[in-house]
Order: C-alpha cells, then sequence, then structure tokens
C-alpha cells in the first residue's frame, strides 16, 4: 500500500515535467540512433523508457489533448519501428528457436514481402 501511495504522489504531484519532456526526447532520438544500428534489444528499453515517461507526462496533465495524440503516435512509431526491426534481426539469424516449419513460411512470406 505505501509503495503505491508514494508513487502516485511522485507520479501525479511532483514528477520534474521539464525533465520528462527532456527525457522523452532523449528516449526517442536513442530509439532512432539504436535501430540505425540494427540493435533492436536496447532500441526496445528505449522504447519503454519513452512510453513510461509520457504516461508521467500524461499523469502531471503536461500535455495537451492534442499533444497528447502526438506524443501517442510518436510512442506507437517507435514499437512499429522495434518491432520491425526484430523481425528483421531474427530473419537474419534464420529463426533459429522456431520449427522448420514455421521458419521456411515465415521467411518465404517475408521474401515475398520485398
Amino acid at each position: 500500500h505505501q509503495n503505491e501511495v508514494e508513487q502516485s504522489t511522485y507520479n501525479f504531484e511532483h514528477a520534474n515535467v521539464d525533465k520528462l519532456f527532456e527525457l522523452f526526447d532523449f528516449y526517442e532520438s536513442e530509439a532512432n540512433r539504436l535501430i540505425k544500428l540494427e540493435l533492436p534489444l536496447p532500441t526496445y528499453e528505449m522504447v519503454l523508457k519513452a512510453s513510461h515517461t509520457f504516461n508521467l507526462l500524461d499523469a502531471r496533465r503536461a500535455i495537451s489533448v492534442t499533444e497528447r495524440q502526438r506524443y501517442i503516435l510518436r510512442v506507437r512509431t517507435l514499437a512499429r519501428d522495434v518491432a520491425q526491426s526484430y523481425l528483421q534481426a531474427r530473419a537474419r539469424l534464420g529463426f533459429p528457436m522456431a520449427t522448420p516449419e514455421l521458419r521456411d513460411e515465415v521467411l518465404a512470406k517475408l521474401e515475398a514481402a520485398q
């Protein structure tokens, strides 16, 4: 109970809004940089951090209704990009954990889509 009370107090009353805006921009730029380096797992971490930071900004009511939609789109774009990056990384490895049938099916679909 105490953890929930303290975290909620921080989230709704004391989170540093200016720093959160800076952090969101940083996490977004890092995610985009890491995607270019073909590092989907650290990219995913940055996407999670950006999403959490957005939620804190939203809890503090620091984002207008119009801005909120833009931030959601920014997080959604990052999530889509990291998912595509991860799929490509696993495809390059030949989906080593998949059954041969599933691997062949997915690789064929990816090849047909190109």
